[in-house]
């Protein structure tokens, strides 16, 4: 990865050396991008719109967190999330992000809201996977390990919000049907198209580079959350 003033500097170079001629918006831009910055741009784009669902979903499905937290609102929330700030530092949480964060939310006895313990933590960790970009051009480069690791985490932490259960026997965090409840698949079809994209654009990164994944083979009920530098 490198510096946003050295990329721009080196795209305006390309353009003028390669082109001699002067671009308006995208096309200048679009012209240091490779077909896999591309994808990786349409990728980010597409997680990011399923995390904002997975958020609303979160809190509809468990609106007692949302008294919990420092910020009691939805849309408080969604700011804080996926507003102008991308550090997801907050002192409600000590500051913890990725798995740190995840781990947090299934904590026996913690008290704080843990839809958003969750949503900092997967949000981050799925944010770091793309090296915390929001566009990428050709001197970039991703890393197919970390956004492998990130869709197995992705399914460990499915498993956990159906396993981890409070005193009473009930999941810490409701997502799918409980027992005699109708039948609601969509959190599954949520995450499941979050764990879709980061495997596609690993296999992307690592076909493009001839980079090998190593791949995880225990199963994910007795893994835990992988590492993804964060």
């Amino acid at each position: 990865m490198v510096s946003g003033v050295f990329r721009t500097v080196m795209v305006l170079l390309f353009c003028g050396i390669a082109f001699g001629c002067s671009f308006a918006g995208n096309g200048l831009k679009n012209l240091a991008k490779t077909d896999i910055d591309m994808v990786a741009d349409a990728n980010l784009r597409q997680v990011e719109e399923l995390l904002k669902e997975l958020t609303g979903k979160l809190y509809r499905r468990n609106p007692r967190e949302l008294q919990k937290g420092s910020v009691r609102s939805l849309n408080g929330r969604l700011r804080q999330l996926y507003g102008d700030r991308s550090d997801l530092v907050f002192a409600e949480l000590d500051g913890r992000r990725g798995v740190s964060a995840l781990l947090l939310a299934f904590e026996p006895n913690y008290g704080g809201d843990r839809v958003f313990a969750l949503l900092v933590g997967l949000t981050s960790m799925l944010r770091h996977s793309y090296n915390d970009q929001t566009e990428f051009f050709m001197l970039d480069s991703l890393d197919q390990q970390k956004l492998y690791n990130s869709a197995r985490n992705i399914e460990i932490l499915v498993w956990r919000l159906k396993s981890r259960l409070d005193e009473a026997g009930r999941p810490l965090l409701l997502t799918n049907s409980l027992p005699n409840e109708p039948d609601n698949l969509s959190f599954e079809r949520l995450f499941g198209k979050l764990i879709a994209h980061q495997d596609l654009l690993a296999t992307i990164v690592s076909e493009k580079w001839d980079r090998a994944i190593n791949q995880v083979v225990k199963g994910v009920a007795s893994a835990a959350f992988l590492p993804v530098g964060l």
